[in-house]
């Protein structure tokens, strides 16, 4: 018993959704600034981990036929016959009826609902069905889906405060695009590491189909991109997220130009460091802009005297 439910949890990716939670929380501290409503952000957390893993799940179904051939995927679940496809596909559509509901009813966001519905309908039939068998830019697009925990988190807040400013949005709309510029870089890296896994499956991932060096510039290039929209949420937060973007951002760019720079040149290399490192950027700069938001510190905006409503 205990092994099959271990199953069913290992079905939900629990790392992946982590990962992707990790961007509804500064979404709703910084929608509310300076107001924690603790119990609407874990029921917010809950409705979109179910989201998340059901949007998981039904990857893991749909994904079947390839996680049989790599190495990397070859305990899964479904692979190893511990759950069967139609249980799998039952269970996908249980928590996504239920997440749907939850954020609904429980939240009070029908949007939120709406935006979690986009993201499993986007991840598997235009990712996973599409984009990730066709073309060496599936992650480009398809990481799409893995930036709407931001719009989750800010809809759920604001659907539950009357002042919420609809102009406000933009710092959503700037985390979405921090998460999919650091997708690319974030698994390019770990695609590098298991190359002979993709191409076993036959995954056209960028570092399948292009010379290495093509791609450790293209993750120069992106995480270039994700250090520069990073900053663009200046003004809306205060010098505490300043000195944490820059500073992370910084390390993130020397830590991917060192790898292009050993690639280039010849010399063997680990870019899972690269993979880890994102994994930290990432984490340490949600967290310093959730502390910001929780604290209410003065944005750099306001000081500069831009309009309040800009900033929520």
């Amino acid at each position: 018993m205990l092994d099959v439910i271990k199953a069913y949890i290992a079905l939900t990716k629990p790392r992946v959704i982590e990962l992707l939670l990790i961007a509804a929380v500064p979404a709703m501290l910084q929608a509310n600034r300076g107001s924690i409503d603790l119990l609407l952000i874990v029921l917010t957390l809950v409705g979109g981990w179910m989201g998340a893993a059901a949007a998981n799940t039904f990857n893991m179904v749909a994904d079947y036929d390839i996680d049989q051939k790599m190495q990397r995927t070859r305990a899964r679940p479904l692979v190893r016959h511990t759950v069967s496809k139609r249980s799998a596909f039952i269970f996908a559509w249980t928590l996504t009826v239920v997440s749907f509901l939850w954020l609904w009813l429980l939240c009070g966001s029908l949007l939120a609902g709406v935006f979690v519905l986009i993201t499993i309908a986007f991840y598997i039939f235009v990712y996973t069905k599409v984009l990730k068998r066709r073309t060496p830019m599936n992650i480009v697009w398809g990481g799409a889906a893995g930036c709407m925990p931001a719009f989750v988190g800010w809809a759920a807040i604001a659907a539950n405060d009357p002042d919420s400013s609809p102009w406000a949005w933009w710092q959503a709309v700037v985390m979405w695009l921090i998460v999919f510029f650091w997708t690319p870089p974030h698994t390019w890296s770990l695609a590098m590491k298991y190359r002979a896994d993709y191409e076993r499956a036959g995954v056209p991932m960028l570092p399948v189909v292009a010379k290495p060096v093509e791609v450790t510039r293209q993750i120069i290039a992106y995480s270039w991109a994700t250090v520069i929209v990073s900053l663009l949420l200046l003004p809306a937060a205060s010098w505490l997220y300043a000195i944490a973007a820059i500073a992370c951002g910084a390390v993130f760019l020397v830590m991917a130009t060192r790898l292009h720079n050993k690639v280039r040149d010849g010399e063997k290399v680990k870019p899972l460091r690269l993979f880890i490192l994102s994994n930290n950027y990432l984490a340490l700069l949600f967290v310093a802009l959730s502390i910001d938001a929780a604290l209410g510190l003065e944005t750099i905006g306001v000081a500069l005297g831009w309009s309040p409503a800009l900033f929520g």
